[in-house]
């Protein structure tokens, strides 16, 4: 969940790592570091806080250097303190490194370094690794020493090295948290995603677990931890560098919410005829008789992808019948799933490093299942071990709390159902074309959606001081109800629960007074009626009730509502099955401008990271 990037290469080194860091603090953010090499001579600054301390310190106290590393940290082991930001020294001064992860055994190996006189300065699991790589140096490169000391080491991990004494060379390891080596023109990147490295190149390698790379002026090599040559064919990322700036808005929030009709389409486009009603998912990568044979699908994601996921199920089960099951990436491997070659497993991960969802990936993989992977980064953990992948072209995504990437993966889900449905002959060809038109049709009501939702800005302006909010929702639209009450948690640490409306009167009702909103999903479906009587319960207790719904006359919605108390919202209709991505934008701009109000960060929230890359 740390942000790391190094760069050899004929540019002044600092810019082009703060530049980085800056575009990776979205991974950490309560300390940052540099580290620099010059004639021989390795220099650091470190700060706690945000990336502006480390700015200033180097302001007042410049450096410049031929190579370097920098890191932004998410703190697990030690303080957000200055001694406990990276990089961290060896005991020689002249070695350093960065890291992301954690070092599982590092108790029992710092207690052997300090038997043997080594002194440590700060509270970490990381600078043990700096320790341990001096320790098991023998003059024969660093890379040699990094290799020998990785053996010792236990736990999921990203690192980066550097050493005075080996001049014009950076070693980065990866066990579990994600490594990409960029390849530029005479310069060479290594990072811990994609975005910091945009500006420069977009020709990248994607490091494996248990390898290591070595990045000399001369270019990069890729062996695994056990010495043997690895060959990557180099992935062209697609992404724009302009797509990961913020492009006049306040917020990255704010632009990635706006964008999503773009990804929308960029997620359809070429994947549905709309003459024959057929899906086009050829990275799919399961042969038709195959898939037509899956009895099960089973489904594994955490945190909005997870609410993705519940979503999916209504969304096959309905249109391809088959029978889902929905389990949190972080439990689904600690307990006996029951899953064999008949199954389809389904791993949702925006970034594709998330390491509870690997790690469900491969236990259900270790089972005989299927697999696809619904991810949006080209070349991720993800994609390369399921057998096929349903790419979400969100772009990149740098607001911590997901918006377009939520949206884009309820439309992979909606394409996944429409290619089961098809391969089962569960729809017949009239049923497809009406699927596939809603579906077509649905960037043109998301903009409609966010037009719409320009009334949420006011509505924010009245409960923002609010300490609790309840959201509901029945049907396919309750996911979606957890997805709107998770976004106002995350970004402006307001108290909020989301339940599907039924469940009200067994528990919730109990918290509903006059100083709890009720956030509602009404859309005019089959259960409309219904949520029109959780709605009047919850007035009879006195809250304030701000209502979703689809646009059209005679809404009863209109009368039943209190123009003192209660606010309205009225957005493009679409069909049943897709109404959760429309539902989905008032929430995410009614969370992001109450954030605003109560002056949070929207973008960097505390205690969270875009990425959760360990367990």
């Amino acid at each position: 969940m740390c942000g790391i990037i190094g760069y050899i290469g004929s540019k002044p080194v600092v810019p082009v790592i703060l530049d980085g860091l800056k575009r990776l603090e979205y991974r950490g953010y309560d300390s940052a570091g540099i580290a620099v090499v010059d004639a021989g001579r390795l220099d650091i600054r470190r700060s706690a806080g945000k990336l502006a301390n480390l700015e200033q310190v180097l302001a007042k106290s410049p450096l410049e250097g031929q190579y370097g590393l920098g890191h932004t940290r998410w703190a697990t082991h030690g303080r957000p303190t200055e001694e406990n930001a990276h990089p961290h020294r060896d005991g020689s001064g002249r070695l350093v490194v960065v890291h992301n992860g954690i070092i599982e055994n590092y108790l029992e190996l710092k207690r052997e370094l300090l038997a043997k006189g080594h002194a440590f300065q700060s509270e970490t699991d990381t600078e043990v690794v700096a320790h341990l790589v001096q320790e098991e140096a023998r003059g024969d490169g660093l890379e040699n020493a990094v290799r020998r000391a990785m053996a010792r080491v236990r736990g999921l991990f990203a690192l980066v090295l550097l050493s005075a004494d080996d001049p014009e060379k950076l070693v980065a390891v990866r066990n579990g948290p994600p490594i990409v080596v960029g390849l530029g023109d005479g310069e060479y990147f290594v990072a811990s995603d994609v975005p910091a490295i945009l500006a420069h190149t977009r020709t990248v390698v994607f490091m494996d677990d248990r390898e290591m790379a070595v990045v000399t002026p001369a270019g990069a090599t890729f062996r695994s931890l056990d010495g043997a040559p690895v060959t990557h064919t180099p992935t062209r990322v697609t992404w724009d560098p302009v797509m990961a700036e913020k492009a006049g808005y306040k917020h990255f929030m704010l632009k990635e919410i706006v964008e999503q009709p773009r990804a929308l389409r960029e997620t359809i486009l070429g994947r549905v005829s709309v003459d024959s009603a057929q899906t086009f998912l050829d990275e799919l990568a399961i042969d038709p008789a195959d898939l037509a044979a899956v009895n099960k699908v089973t489904m594994v994601a955490c945190g909005t992808s997870w609410h993705a996921a519940l979503v999916g199920k209504f969304m096959i089960e309905e249109l391809a019948r088959v029978p889902v099951e929905v389990d949190y990436g972080s439990e689904f491997r600690y307990r006996d799933p029951i899953i064999d070659r008949r199954s389809l497993a389904v791993a949702i991960t925006q970034s594709g490093e998330t390491a509870d969802t690997l790690a469900a990936l491969r236990e259900a993989k270790a089972k005989g299942a299927r697999s696809v992977a619904i991810c949006n980064v080209v070349g991720s953990m993800a994609t390369r071990e399921a057998e096929g992948t349903i790419y979400t072209h969100a772009g990149p995504e740098i607001g911590v709390a997901s918006t377009k990437a939520f949206t884009t993966q309820l439309v992979a889900l909606y394409l996944l159902a429409l290619r089961l449905a098809e391969v089962r002959e569960a729809l017949s060809a009239d049923q497809r074309r009406l699927a596939v038109d809603g579906l077509m049709h649905l960037p043109q009501v998301v903009e409609g959606a966010i037009q719409a939702s320009t009334l949420t800005e006011d509505i924010a302006a009245r409960f923002h001081s609010r300490s609790d909010f309840l959201y509901l929702g029945r049907g396919v639209n309750y996911p979606i109800a957890l997805e709107g009450a998770l976004k106002l948690k995350e970004i402006s640490y307001i108290h909020a629960e989301g339940y599907p409306a039924g469940e009200m009167k067994h528990g919730p009702i109990a918290l509903i007074d006059e100083a709890m909103p009720v956030v509602a999903l009404a859309p005019r479906d089959a259960v409309f009626e219904k949520m029109l009587g959780n709605i009047q319960e919850a007035k009879a207790r006195g809250a304030s009730v701000i209502a979703v719904t689809t646009e059209g006359a005679d809404n009863p919605l209109a009368d039943l509502l209190d123009r003192d108390t209660d606010s309205l919202v009225a957005i493009p209709a679409t069909t049943p099955l897709l109404t959760p991505v429309s539902m989905t934008i008032p929430l995410q701009l009614l969370a992001y401008h109450i954030a605003v109000r109560r002056g949070c960060d929207v973008d960097q929230p505390r205690n969270l990271a875009k990425s959760v890359t360990v367990e």
